[in-house]
């Protein structure tokens, strides 16, 4: 299949990133790597999307230096690349409507780039105009007709699929927007039976021909979890985080038991929420 017959794919990683692992760039070679392998897709960005402190996890350090462990962790990317958006919002912000924002980013990029429209003729230049205009039409149907905008897919682990099931922590709609809409492509580790998952909830199996399960045959067990009980027993991270992040951490002392008890005690955002927005989209 032609490039220009395949539809292009942005992979947006939405997270906490705290810190950025080795595993969250491999997540995105991997999801490339597959959806480039099928033939049907090009994947032609990644963007990865700290979550703002406002989500209040607990063992959440400021946004600010995990957008810049991200970005240092992506300085030698030539496809991948940090957006700050949700991270500065005031508010904490759905991952549908995170989503929702780089879809309506790329499509008004992409009417910026269409417009052609000629300038107003001033009096004298009508008949200029008028000669050229046939010109102008029949150049453009030689020209190649404008691509379709890219589509943007939620990029994740098959542990945030799996969340979907956690009572109060999605909206109902919003997951049937996620899959339905906009796409997963899942990673799934070791002990992860994603299909299983998908075939317990209704939603998830209506939709079940836009999620794409990747495995990862090389496995890697790295998580932030274990970089940050690692960091704060002083041991080392090395190889584990890319060298730039694991100096950025060192600088300044990010991780310790005390960053880790930050929001102890504290609902977590998405918990906030009044009980009619809890998802129902698994079965009894």
């Amino acid at each position: 299949m032609e490039n220009s017959e395949k539809t292009e794919v942005v992979l947006l990683a939405c997270g906490s990133f705290n810190p950025i692992t080795n595993m969250h760039l491999r997540l995105f070679e991997l999801a490339k790597d597959y959806l480039n392998g099928t033939g049907k897709y090009r994947v032609v960005k990644g963007i990865i999307s700290p979550v703002g402190d406002a989500y209040k996890k607990k063992g959440l350090i400021s946004a600010h230096h995990r957008i810049i462990m991200a970005e240092l962790a992506t300085k030698n990317s030539e496809w991948v690349e940090v957006d700050t958006w949700e991270s500065l919002q005031k508010e904490w912000v759905e991952t549908a409507k995170v989503l929702r924002h780089h879809q309506e980013k790329l499509e008004a990029g992409s009417c910026d780039h269409q417009q052609d429209a000629p300038m107003p003729a001033r009096p004298g230049q009508k008949r200029k105009w008028a000669e050229q205009r046939q010109d102008i039409s029949q150049k453009k149907l030689l020209e190649p007709k404008p691509r379709d905008v890219p589509k943007i897919k939620l990029l994740c682990g098959a542990d945030l699929l799996e969340s979907f099931a956690v009572p109060s922590l999605w909206k109902s709609e919003d997951i049937t927007q996620i899959v339905g809409d906009y796409g997963l492509i899942c990673i799934t580790r070791a002990g992860n039976d994603a299909q299983k998952f998908i075939y317990e909830s209704d939603t998830l199996w209506k939709h079940r021909n836009n999620i794409h399960l990747v495995n990862e045959w090389v496995t890697n067990d790295i998580s932030s979890t274990k970089i940050r009980r690692a960091l704060r027993r002083g041991q080392s991270v090395r190889y584990l985080v890319p060298d730039l992040v694991r100096e950025y951490i060192e600088k300044h002392d990010l991780y310790s038991y005390e960053s880790e008890e930050k929001n102890a005690g504290v609902i977590l955002a998405p918990l906030q929420r009044k009980p009619a927005d809890t998802n129902s989209n698994r079965t009894a």
